[in-house]
């Protein structure tokens, strides 16, 4: 079997893309998978690290507002479909899989009008403006969240659910991963990140409320970004409470998957991959939306997990130190509404996401 997968841009896109493809090594052994992606993508450097072949075109976004730029766009849009039917005619793929990004645009509508089949997975509960184009010409779109197939052609929608799900619900050993951060694994244990690259709003947010979250029986491990983490405005603070027992401040956890499997809760944005991993393990959280993406789609996905009683919900604009306190208390001071809520996010996950998207993939193939 021979595929071809692209997306990019964000690790939104990458990380299903990678995670499926790591699952279909293990059902198809002989597989050979070719991902293209952009020179200027974060994609451009976690593939190639992964091991898998990776051949680059160029493309970018279009402006949302009339722009003179666009017209560029549009001749680089062109052009790349271009290129895209040259590797695709090179390949000879079985399929192709597009997870979103830009890039994914010009390969999947390559290939749709090379005749290959095609998958479009769209990881939110609203599509982006490539999904929603593709979805007039691919063969199937897999969705991670039920509430985006409003969105798309009812006949070829399918909810598969986040190949990452799967991926963190199959690790079986974290191996003691809270000892490496100078925690303990007997205590209930919240997990605070703000996506890669932190976010100020949790930064500040979690500063004030430091002092308090000093003298509870939980404890707390927080990234904050390395941009943050050595800014002087946080630094001496972080420093300061870093000598406390029950806190432990680092700039990035780069064994994440691990981590939250130690973890009792997690208080974060409300990426899509962030909430396939947390269902996935069955762990309550506390969201907390970033404003500042497209669609606002963060808040739909965040409303989707709190309308399921999976997750507590605050507003960018309303988070403050003593939120944070509250919330956090009124979980892992609880146990029956701990217990609920998680019951909840297990009935949300999916952790079989990578073997609904190969039976999709399967159907495609068959002609199904």
């Amino acid at each position: 079997m021979k595929i071809i997968v692209s997306g990019g841009g964000t690790g939104g896109h990458i990380y299903p893309a990678l995670s499926f493809i790591n699952y279909l090594k293990t059902v198809e052994p002989d597989v050979s998978v070719l991902y293209i992606g952009t020179q200027k993508g974060l994609e451009s450097k976690i593939v190639p690290e992964n091991g898998i072949d990776f051949k680059t075109i160029d493309i970018q976004g279009f402006k949302r507002s009339l722009s003179p730029e666009n017209v560029r766009t549009v001749y680089k849009f062109l052009k790349s479909v271009s290129d895209a039917k040259k590797i695709i005619k090179d390949f000879k793929p079985d399929v192709v899989i597009g997870t979103g990004g830009y890039v994914a645009g010009p390969v999947i509508y390559a290939a749709a009008k090379l005749k290959i089949p095609t998958i479009v997975h769209e990881q939110n509960s609203i599509p982006g403006v490539t999904n929603k184009f593709l979805s007039r010409y691919a063969t199937r779109v897999a969705l991670a969240f039920q509430e985006a197939g409003s969105f798309f052609p009812s006949k070829k929608t399918v909810f598969t659910g986040n190949p990452r799900a799967q991926e963190v619900a199959d690790l079986t050993d974290s191996s003691n991963v809270l000892g490496q951060y100078g925690l303990r694994t007997d205590k209930k244990t919240i997990v605070i990140f703000g996506g890669s690259r932190g976010a100020l709003k949790i930064n500040t947010a979690v500063v004030e409320a430091l002092p308090e979250l000093a003298k509870k029986d939980y404890q707390i491990l927080y990234a904050s970004g390395e941009i943050y983490y050595n800014d002087p405005e946080f630094s001496d603070i972080f420093t300061a409470f870093n000598r406390k027992e029950n806190i432990k401040i680092v700039p990035y956890i780069n064994n994440m998957v691990e981590v939250l499997n130690d973890a009792n809760l997690i208080l974060s944005r409300a990426g899509a991959t962030t909430l396939a991993e947390i269902t996935a393990l069955g762990l309550p959280s506390i969201l907390v939306p970033s404003p500042y993406v497209t669609a606002d789609h963060q808040t739909k996905n965040a409303e989707a997990l709190e309308n399921a009683g999976a997750a507590i919900m605050i507003k960018n604009a309303e988070l403050t130190g003593k939120r944070v306190v509250g919330a956090i208390d009124s979980l892992l001071l609880d146990d029956v509404r701990y217990r609920q809520m998680a019951e909840s996010a297990v009935r949300e996950g999916v952790p079989d996401a990578s073997n609904r998207l190969y039976r999709v993939l399967k159907d495609v193939l068959n002609g199904r």
